[in-house]
């Protein structure tokens, strides 16, 4: 009878970890029913019946598994393999992000060297008071 339990206890715990894994590496995209973060959430707090749950209702069908696989060949960027993340449509609007871009680094430049030379100026008139409060001193 313990030997059954025990059996029992490790069965659940890798069904648990199973589903965990496959719950964190499936597509977002492609879940049922609920969001993939959700899913994580429910197998994560639920151990025996959040796994079941997942295999039951949310996880992609099969041959969206088989049919969503990356390509061969791996990009040298993977974080532009996304699905539905924003591109530009033309030369035109990848020219101007770059633009825009620029534009803010240039802002960003010009206040930390603003930010810069107020610090020492302020560094400066701290020391010509430390030098005039001296100089009273000693009078």
């Amino acid at each position: 009878m313990v030997y059954l339990a025990l059996f029992l206890a490790v069965m659940s715990l890798a069904i648990w970890m199973y589903a965990l894994f496959d719950v964190i590496s499936a597509d977002a995209g492609s879940t049922r029913l609920l969001s993939k973060p959700v899913w994580v959430v429910i197998v994560l707090f639920l151990p025996k019946f959040g796994g079941l749950l997942w295999f039951t209702l949310g996880r992609p069908p099969r041959e969206s598994l088989v049919t969503t696989r990356p390509p061969a060949t791996t990009s040298p960027f993977p974080e532009y393999d996304r699905p539905n993340r924003a591109r530009g449509a033309t030369p035109e609007e990848d020219e101007e992000f770059l633009r825009r871009c620029r534009e803010r680094a240039e802002a960003q430049r010009r206040r930390a060297r603003e930010l810069q030379a107020r610090e020492e100026q302020e560094r400066r008139e701290r020391q010509e008071r430390e030098q005039d409060e001296d100089g009273l001193d000693t009078e």
